[in-house]
C-alpha cells in the first residue's frame, strides 16, 4: 500500500479511523478523505451519546467484541495523548423485575467472556451507594465504562491524517465510482478523483456508495431517529454516571437510559423511532427518496411484521414526554416529565437484509480495489481505532472480510 493514494468515502469516526490508521501503518500512502458536508462528524459521530462502552453485550467471539475489547484501551490512551476528555464515570445495567434479573446472567456472562475489566454484580443496597437515586432488584456494575467527546477525537484524528500530508476534502460528496486500469477515478463535489484504493465508510448513506461501487443492494441502510431528554440543571446532581436498563435481546438497539455527558449534562434517551429521512433530526422530517429505499426493500415489511407493536409503542413515546419518561422513571423514580426538556436527536445507520432481519455485528465487504465498511452500529465509535486496523487488514489482504 505504500506510495499509493488510498480515498475514504466519509469523515465519520469510522473513516477518520481508518485514514489515521493508514498513515500510520503505511508512511509514504497518501490519504484523501471525501466528506459531502462542510464539516467532519457531521451525522452520527456527532449526534450519539458520547459513551465508551466495555463490551457487556456482544457475543463473545463477534467483531463487536473483540474490536470493542480493543478499542476501548486504544481510545483510552488516545484520548490521554491527545488531552481529549475521558471520563470513567461508569455504568450500571438495572433489573427492574424477574425477567431483566434472569438476562442479567446472561449479560454477565458474556462480559466475562469479554474481559470486561472489573464488573460486578450487586443488590438493591450496591446500586444506592453507586446511584443514590436508582431502583432495582439487582444490577451490573462496570466502572470502566467511561464518556468523552466523539467529535473532538474526529477532529484530532482528521489533524493527524493532513499532517502526514494526506487530505480531507469537505463539500465533496461522492457521485460516481469507476474502475480504470489499475486505479479507480470517482467523481466527488464535481470534480475527479483519482485513487488506487477506497474504503467506504459513509454511514448513513454507506449502501448507496458501497453500489456505486458495484457492491450488492444489501444490506439496506433504514434510518432510526433516537430522541434525548435533557434533566433540568436542578436535578442532574441525580445522576453521577450511566443507568441503563437491561435491553430486549431481539433488538440491537440498548433502550432509554440516563447518561452523563462530559459538559456535565445529564441525558435520558434515546428512543429508536423508524426516520422518513436518513439525515432527518426532526420528527416530520421526510425525504421521499428515503422513503422510497425503505418501502421497496423486502426486508423492511418483514420486520415491519414482526416488530410493529414495538414501533406504535416507540412513535408513542416521541409524542409524549410522560410516555417516554414513564420506562425512565422505573430506573431514576424521581427525574420525571416535569423534570426535563426536549433534547437533540440522532439518527442510527441500521443495516437491515433481505430477510428482515436487523444486522446486529459490524460487517466489512471487500470488491477488488474497494472496501466497504457496510454495518458499523455501536459500539463503533468505541471500536473506531480497532475497527481501522480490521479494515486496514482487509484492505492490505492480511484479513478476509
Amino acid at each position: 500500500m505504500a506510495d499509493e493514494i488510498v480515498g475514504i468515502v466519509g469523515a465519520g469516526i469510522v473513516g477518520l479511523a481508518v485514514g489515521r490508521e493508514i498513515v500510520r501503518r503505511r508512511p509514504g500512502t497518501r490519504v484523501v478523505v471525501l466528506e459531502k458536508e462542510s464539516r467532519v462528524a457531521a451525522h452520527q459521530t456527532s449526534h450519539n451519546s458520547g459513551v465508551v462502552h466495555a463490551g457487556l453485550y456482544y457475543k463473545p467471539g463477534s467483531l463487536k467484541a473483540t474490536l470493542c475489547t480493543r478499542g476501548r484501551g486504544m481510545l483510552r490512551e488516545y484520548c490521554a495523548d491527545r488531552g481529549l476528555p475521558y471520563d470513567e464515570c461508569g455504568k450500571l445495567v438495572v433489573a427492574v423485575d424477574r425477567d431483566d434479573e434472569a438476562r442479567l446472567d446472561d449479560i454477565y456472562a458474556r462480559a466475562d467472556d469479554n474481559a470486561v475489566p472489573g464488573l460486578r454484580r450487586v443488590g438493591p443496597a450496591g446500586i444506592g451507594e453507586i446511584e443514590p437515586y436508582a431502583t432495582g432488584r439487582a444490577a451490573l456494575y462496570s466502572p470502566h465504562t467511561a464518556i468523552t467527546d466523539y467529535a473532538r477525537v474526529c477532529g484530532a484524528f482528521a489533524e493527524d491524517i493532513v499532517a502526514a500530508g494526506g487530505e480531507v476534502r469537505l463539500n465533496c460528496p461522492v457521485t460516481r465510482i469507476e474502475e480504470a486500469g489499475d486505479a479507480l477515478r470517482i467523481v466527488a463535489g464535481g470534480e475527479l478523483v483519482w485513487v488506487d484504493r477506497l474504503v467506504v465508510a459513509a454511514g448513513l448513506q454507506t449502501d448507496r456508495v458501497s453500489r456505486l461501487a458495484g457492491d450488492g443492494a444489501g444490506p439496506r441502510i433504514v434510518p432510526f431517529r433516537g430522541e434525548y431528554m435533557l434533566v433540568r440543571p436542578e436535578k442532574a446532581h441525580m445522576v453521577r454516571g450511566l443507568v441503563y436498563p437491561v435491553p430486549d435481546p431481539r433488538y440491537p438497539f440498548l433502550g432509554v437510559h440516563f447518561t452523563r455527558r462530559v459538559s456535565g449534562d445529564v441525558e435520558v434517551g434515546p428512543n429508536a423511532v423508524l426516520a422518513f429521512s436518513r439525515e432527518g433530526y426532526g420528527l416530520f422530517d421526510v425525504r421521499l427518496g428515503d422513503l422510497g429505499d425503505n418501502l421497496t426493500w423486502p426486508g423492511f415489511w418483514t420486520m415491519g411484521l414482526r416488530h410493529w407493536r414495538t414501533g406504535i409503542r416507540e412513535m408513542y413515546g416521541s409524542l409524549s414526554k410522560r410516555a417516554y419518561m414513564k420506562a425512565a422513571r422505573r430506573y431514576v423514580p424521581e427525574i420525571g416529565p416535569e423534570d426535563v426538556v426536549r433534547g437533540g436527536s440522532g439518527v442510527r445507520s441500521q443495516a437491515l437484509d433481505r430477510d428482515g432481519g436487523l444486522v446486529d455485528d459490524f460487517r466489512v465487504h471487500r470488491l477488488g480495489r474497494v472496501t466497504a465498511v457496510r454495518n458499523a452500529p455501536s459500539p463503533a465509535a468505541t471500536s473506531c481505532m480497532a475497527i481501522a486496523e480490521h479494515v486496514v487488514d482487509v484492505v492490505s489482504g492480511e484479513e478476509t472480510d
